[in-house]
């Protein structure tokens, strides 16, 4: 019992911590959070809703606000405080820019409000496929090179970004359609990523279906959780990544991917990094991870994946004690709908990484979704 009552401490500190700082608690109610830190609702006594969006990495107890929305119901007429930029919701056309946020469309089942997506790379939804081609989903290109025309004629009335990527929003800006960050993959814990579905579901109309889908996230995620902290008393260890252009890209302590180690019974060999992720050098990597016991990757290998593979990428791969013991943890995304579904499938995600380091915690015939060791 001692692990679970960690455990439930562990997620108790992922919650919500923000304070009021826009707004008087006296003239506004506060959306409750569980997890999601990057941002926070409020609504005022007149109906309108302040949606303040910020970097839910940031080591601030007091988080600095970047976005400020206020949501007002369509066909009403309400004041909204300064420095709030008005969108007038329900939003009935948009436009998203990553498959995490297009994941939280799918699930709110609200593809009709998509008008536009950056492209079709390993993309398997076949309803979202079906209306690209038949035009009612149009492809607006690439971040920094984006179709401003095309966007222009899909009319929409908000544009979710992820600022914090590569960018090259300035034609978009230039549009003058309000652009609105979605920032969901910055949260440190799974279930904080997975509730930012409200924050979709606020702009659509789409609160109690949200609200829905996420308790049952929540409650199968963290069932699982906590059976694996009371039913484990070995922790295998776990990194994760691939050298690419000179660096290899580490995922940080500080990343809901972590956390997913974490819950699954797994120590993650950069525990103590303090950041998202950050690029190390392969001589720093081997000498943090040469003996962990797995290995995970995700990838876009053209064909089937193999340790073969691997090693021809980089000969010195094959020095690592999870390649040696065949415990590389493998998903293609050319072959699994990953970021189309794992935002608001973590629960999934977690039950395939507790069937690869404690097996014997899952049914015998449990088929992995996306994960699974590689063969």
């Amino acid at each position: 019992m001692v692990f679970v009552g960690v455990l439930l401490c562990v997620a108790c500190g992922q919650k919500q911590t923000w304070k009021q700082d826009m707004v008087s608690e006296d003239s506004a109610s506060v959306m409750p959070l569980e997890y999601a830190k990057g941002f926070q609702v409020k609504t005022l006594e007149n109906g309108v809703r302040l949606v303040d969006v910020a970097d839910p990495q940031t080591d601030e107890d007091k988080m600095p606000v970047s976005y400020h929305f206020a949501l007002v119901q369509k066909g009403t007429q309400a004041d909204v405080p300064e420095g709030y930029t008005k969108v007038e919701v329900p939003v009935e056309r948009t436009l998203v820019m990553t498959m995490l946020q297009l994941s939280n469309f799918t699930a709110l089942d609200a593809l009709d409000v998509v008008k536009g997506i950056t492209g079709t790379k390993n993309l398997f939804d076949k309803d979202i496929r079906q209306r690209v081609d038949d035009g009612r989903i149009v492809k607006i290109g690439m971040e920094g090179e984006f179709d401003t025309e095309l966007i222009l004629a899909a009319n929409p009335e908000v544009i979710f970004i992820s600022p914090f990527k590569r960018g090259g929003y300035d034609a978009i800006k230039e549009t003058g359609v309000t652009l609105v960050p979605h920032l969901g993959y910055k949260e440190p814990h799974p279930l904080g990523q997975a509730e930012w579905v409200k924050y979709v579901a606020l702009f659509i109309g789409k609160e109690k279906e949200a609200d829905s889908l996420f308790d049952g996230i929540k409650q199968r995620y963290l069932t699982l959780a906590e059976k694996v902290a009371k039913e484990t008393t070995e922790r295998p260890t776990v990194f994760s990544g691939e050298m690419h252009g000179g660096n290899w890209f580490a995922v940080g302590g500080k990343n809901h991917l972590a956390q997913m180690f974490r819950d699954a019974g797994a120590e993650y060999i950069l525990k103590d990094d303090n950041t998202g992720g950050v690029p190390i050098e392969y001589e720093q990597m081997y000498a943090t991870a040469a003996n962990a016991d797995y290995w995970r990757i995700l990838n876009s290998y053209p064909g089937d994946f193999s340790y073969e593979a691997l090693k021809s990428s980089e000969p010195r791969n094959e020095l690592f004690k999870a390649f040696k013991e065949k415990h590389v943890i493998y998903c293609n995304m050319k072959q699994t709908p990953y970021y189309e579904e794992t935002p608001v499938r973590p629960d999934v995600v977690l039950e395939d990484l507790v069937a690869i380091f404690h097996p014997e915690l899952m049914p015998s015939d449990y088929t992995p979704r996306y994960y699974q060791l590689l063969k």
